[in-house]
This record gives C-alpha cells, structure tokens and sequence, in this order.
C-alpha cells in the first residue's frame, strides 16, 4: 500500500468515527452533472501524411454521468471529511471503428479501446478524497483535481481527469494563498485506469521504462493590490523535468471597461533521466538525435491583454518558446492541459522556437436581452517553429501552423429547464510542419446538472 493510499484509509477510519458531528451532513452537497458528448475530427491532407496511420476521420458520441458528493466538516479544532466522484460514460456511437485509436495509443477519442481496437461499451471510475481543515488550511489525500499554472486537469472530453495524492491549500496570511501537492498517478479522461506520470516525446504506452510516479509542487498568489496579483509556482516531475513560472496579472479601469494584463514566464529544464536517457527524452529537441527528441530546455515569455466592455471582450496576445526543447507539461498521451495562453482545442503551440501571436473576441448576449447567450473566436498563428533533419540537427526554423477556434453556448437561465446548457465547438487547424496532418474538428455539447442535496 503506497503512502496516500495508507494516509487515506487512516482519515477514513478517523471520519467514520465522527460523521455524526454537527457540519458534516449539514453543509454536505452532492450534485449529478450530465453531459452528452459528440466530436468529430477531420484530419486532412496528402497521400503522403495519410501514410502515418492516423485514421482520416475520427467520430465518437457518449453520454457521461458525474456524481460528486461534497461533505462539510466535523466540529472542533481539526473539522474532518471526505469527498466522492463517481464517474460513468456510455457509448452512443464510435463512428462505425473511426475511434481515432491506434497502436501507439492510449484508447480512442472518446472511449477507452478493447485489445482490437474497437471502442468500449462503457467506462467508468470511482474516486474518494479525505480532507481535513484547520482554519483557513486543508489538507486533501486521495482523487484531486488540480488546477494552478504547473499541473491543469483536463476537462474536454466526455469524463474529467482525475489525479491521485496529496495537496494543502492555506490562506491563513491575508491576500496570499500558498498551494502544495505530490501527485503520484493519472487518470485519463478516456481511461477507467490510473497510470503513471509522463511527457510529450516520452508517452507512447509501446516504450517501457518512461514513467514516473512523483510529481511535486509548490507556489503561492498573492494579491499586492485588489487590481494586481503576482504569483510564483514550482513544479518537478522526477527524472524528466523541473519548471518555475512567474506571473503577473492586473485590471485596470479604462473608461467605460477594464483592461486585464496575464503576463506568464516559464523556466523549464531537464531532471533526472531525461538528461541522457532516450526513453525519458521530451519531444521537439534537435541538438542531437535523428528523432528530434532530447533533454527538455525551454524558456517560454507570453503576454495576453482583454479589454470587456458592454459584454464585448477584445484581446491580442503573444508568446515565445525558446531553448532546444518544446515546452514540457504533464502529458501521459491520452489527453491533456496546460497553463499556456495558446492552449487551444486542438494545438498547444509551444513548439521548439515557436513564436505565437493572437487575437480573440467573445460577446456575452446578455446586454442585448440574451442572458445565457455567449459566442467567441480566437485566431492563432505561430511560425519561426524548428525541424530536425535526418543527421539529428535542427534543419530550419520556419514552419509555421495556425487555428481558427469558434465557440458559441446557450445555458438556460430560468424556469424548469435552468442550467440546461449547449455548447458547439468548431476548429480549424493548417500547418506545414513535416508529418503533421491538418485538421478540422467539431464538437456539439449539451450538459446539465441535477442537485441532490
């Protein structure tokens, strides 16, 4: 029995002995969200790229069930409880075997994948979590759900990602809230497993050996002004890379709307085995093998501005990768986020020397009598980005991609139907990197939440 699992059990056994303490069941809530998942993806272009096994077009369509239950705490000095999510997707249709699953992946699109390939009937997982507070600190062991500028769970497909350890939260000291946390294991949004810890270039379950199951970190936000926020986070994940981030967040009121300043700075470098192991090697270094993979060594600057007012939301934006390696993220392959400004619906565009502007606009319908009405686009276009050549060196630095993402919702606002919502999501992705397929994708998206207590 590993660590966090012992220490859960242990806050279990403590709880069970408490659960009757007033605050426990009082401020407990538990919540089913339904949602119902269709994506299509079109992944264009030659015979020649066609050639890479990547099937031309990937379709999946699911219903998922998310029940959590949230308890409140004990009474006393140290409140204790404990948190459930129980996770369940059925499939509707895999596209007739255009699941988008291949050799060297983890399952399809949507759904996990049987032995021949073939989408699953249905997956699902259950994840409990012991907490405990103390003031304003607590302390959580079991399924997380992390979000700060080193570790984001996914939350784009038909099921959440899931991570299992251990995270403490504490804002005990006014306008600073501090955050730490080891995590030991994954589970993807398309999986009903917990796996280990990996990176792009390192992930393809057909390589042995490149996991890892330590990935710590550490940082705080603290609010200098009410207007302004600086933060500062750590993250390392044993024998494959280390990253600080500083970041600097304002609102300023122009006139009549605010203008937000988000400017991020990440330091990533290698760790461990990355920095002479190949099964360990991050993707997109060209400094000295043929497969254009090597240590991670990246530095990546970027600045987003908006400016909202009178529900519209106009921003532009730029970001610099720099060093011999694309910028490095928890990715196991199976579906992932990062803390980037250009983490878009199909690309990340933090590619070795990429260079990245944007430009963005959303409108909230509400000030037109349309409440729950939102629409928004968001054009990127990188260039400057390295290729590797046969001899393992980089080989020219100006391949370029661009995306096109359109979004538009509808929540209900009132009456029997509240919070009934639906989403459509189309993008377009064009490059001329060498191997890579241009895409198009669409995804259709209706959800809805129930309160149970």
């Amino acid at each position: 029995m590993n660590k966090s699992t012992l220490a859960l059990a242990v806050a279990v056994g403590v709880l069970a002995q408490q659960a009757g303490a007033a605050g426990f069941i009082e401020d407990s809530k538990a919540t089913l969200g339904l949602r119902n998942f269709y994506i299509n993806t079109d992944n264009r272009d030659s015979a020649a790229k066609t050639a890479s096994g990547v099937q031309s077009k990937n379709e999946e369509w699911g219903q998922g069930f998310d029940l959590r239950f949230i308890s409140g705490y004990t009474q006393g000095t140290v409140g204790f409880g404990i948190d459930a999510i129980g996770l369940l997707g059925v499939k509707l249709d895999s596209g007739g075997g255009t699941n988008g699953a291949t050799a060297t992946s983890y399952g399809g699109t949507v759904f996990p994948s049987k032995s021949n390939g073939e989408a699953v009937d249905n997956f699902s997982s259950l994840g409990l979590t012991a907490k405990a507070k103390i003031s304003q600190t607590e302390l959580k062991l079991g399924t997380l759900q992390p979000k700060n500028p080193v570790i984001v769970t996914n939350d784009g497909r038909l099921l959440p990602q899931t991570w299992q350890g251990g995270q403490i939260t504490s804002g005990d000291i006014k306008d600073l809230t501090l955050v730490g946390g080891q995590i030991e294991a994954v589970k993807g949004r398309n999986s009903s497993n917990n796996e280990q810890l990996s990176i792009g270039g390192a992930n393809s379950p057909t390589i042995s050996g490149r996991d890892s199951n330590k990935f710590i970190y550490a940082g705080g936000d603290y609010k200098i002004t009410k207007d302004l926020t600086a933060q500062y986070y750590y993250g390392n994940l044993e024998d494959f890379y280390k990253q600080h981030f500083l970041g600097l967040v304002h609102n300023w009121a122009i006139g009549p709307g605010v203008l937000k300043s988000d400017l991020r700075y990440f330091n990533s470098s290698d760790d461990g085995a990355n920095g002479n192991t190949p099964a360990y090697y991050s993707s997109g270094n060209y400094t000295g093998t043929a497969s254009g993979r090597g240590k991670v060594d990246n530095n990546l600057y970027s600045g987003l501005f908006l400016y909202t007012v009178e529900g519209h939301t106009f921003g532009g934006g730029y970001q610099v990768s720099n060093g011999s390696s694309d910028f490095p993220w928890l990715n196991q392959g199976d579906g992932s986020s990062n803390y980037t400004i250009t983490d878009m619906q199909i690309q990340k565009f933090g590619r070795a020397g990429e260079r990245t502007w944007q430009a963005r606009y959303s409108y909230d319908f509400a000030k037109v009598g349309l409440p729950g009405l939102t629409a928004g686009m968001v054009y990127l276009r990188g260039d400057n980005i390295d290729t590797v050549g046969t001899n393992g060196r980089e080989n020219g630095n100006g391949r370029s991609e661009w995306e096109r993402d359109f979004t538009v919702g509808y929540v209900i606002p009132e009456g029997p139907a509240k919070n009934l919502g639906f989403m459509w999501k189309n993008a377009t992705w064009r490059n001329d990197i060498p191997g890579q397929r241009d895409q198009d994708e669409n995804r259709l998206i209706v959800s809805y939440s129930i309160p149970l207590l």
